[in-house]
């Protein structure tokens, strides 16, 4: 299942009309048919060396790992141990560190959207000062990337390229991972589940991953497909909100990652692209959506415009001991 994932060159979107207009058919079709593609010819460089980082982090001792830990954070960020984040309920077998845009402190008041509290300060090492300037550096790339990337899947629809800048600017809510997949070290139903199946929230994912893999698609209801790795390559896929804005054409496919073998370390850095934080997402502009038949209807799982909304919804599912440390309030409001 190798060639379900189309390999696009960013370079061929500047290399004349011809190429452009491949180029554009050629990721209407990756985002419509299966909502993953892997980017190449992005210009970002330095991931070695955010991968070298990442193990490094890791290996910190435990007492400093658990000084970042993400309990400390009504902001849902800092370090999760391996199985602190829930997927379906159930603990995925990862380690990670969290990280959003740096901003102050906010206490929402009690009219506010709850969302608010994701945005916040980010907890970091004090033993790896270089890791700060490394992941924000690469933040900035990756929201450039992801800039342009968002208005060549417009232009791919036949919509004005500008349509969503209202929702992703100034301050896009961008978060990034570090991820630490151990091998299995136990036998068991739910052993293999490095993260379970999911969507993600919101536009666009930038997956890099290590030469071990491990991410599988789901390509149909019963069948899920490898994602090779390609070294220098983005995975991109797309997040609830452009299947929100184009009333399903566009597709946020279900994927997962499948643990390392025992002996094994995996270690990974998605780039999340998301709106500002009260954005509302409307629908394009374009006869694609106008044609579309509708979104997913998955009544675990319901779909909202609200950028803010989706992710704190989320929340509530994948970190239950952050909710009921810092807002008890909110699980009050689900019973």
């Amino acid at each position: 299942m190798s060639d379900v994932f189309p390999v696009l060159d960013l370079r061929d979107a500047d290399r004349g009309p011809e190429a452009r207009a491949a180029f554009l058919d050629q990721l209407r079709s990756a985002i419509h048919e299966i909502g993953f593609f892997q980017l190449v010819g992005h210009g970002v460089e330095g991931a070695d060396r955010l991968l070298e980082l990442a193990r490094d982090f890791f290996a910190l001792p435990e007492a400093e790992l658990e000084q970042l830990s993400i309990l400390n954070s009504p902001h849902f960020r800092g370090y999760s141990e391996v199985g602190r984040e829930r997927t379906q309920g159930t603990p995925d077998q990862r380690a990670q560190l969290d990280i959003g845009p740096e901003n102050e402190t906010l206490v929402p008041g009690p009219d506010d959207p709850s969302y608010l509290w994701l945005a916040g300060p980010n907890q970091w090492p004090q033993s790896m000062p270089e890791l700060r300037p490394a992941v924000i550096d690469w933040i900035t790339a990756l929201t450039q990337v992801s800039q342009r990337l968002l208005r060549l899947i417009l232009a791919s629809l036949e919509a004005p390229e500008d349509f969503l800048d209202p929702v992703v600017s100034p301050d896009p809510h961008v978060h990034f991972k570090l991820l630490h997949y151990p091998g299995r070290t136990h036998d068991g139903e739910h052993s293999d589940q490095g993260i379970g199946v999911h969507k993600d929230y919101g536009l666009l994912t930038l997956l890099l991953q290590d030469h071990h893999g491990g991410l599988q698609v789901s390509v149909n209801d019963s069948e899920f497909a490898d994602v090779p790795v390609i070294p220098g390559a983005f995975v991109v896929n797309l997040g609830e909100l452009l299947e929100v804005a184009t009333r399903g054409y566009l597709r946020a496919t279900t994927h997962r990652v499948v643990s390392p073998a025992s002996g094994v370390n995996r270690y990974s850095a998605p780039f999340f692209f998301n709106p500002r934080l009260e954005a509302t997402m409307q629908p394009l502009p374009t006869r694609f959506v106008r044609e579309a038949a509708g979104v997913v209807h998955d009544p675990a799982n319901p779909l909202s415009s609200s950028y803010g909304n989706n992710t704190m919804r989320g929340m509530l599912r994948a970190f239950p001991e952050v909710i009921a440390r810092h807002h008890p309030e909110l699980l009050q409001r689900q019973t």
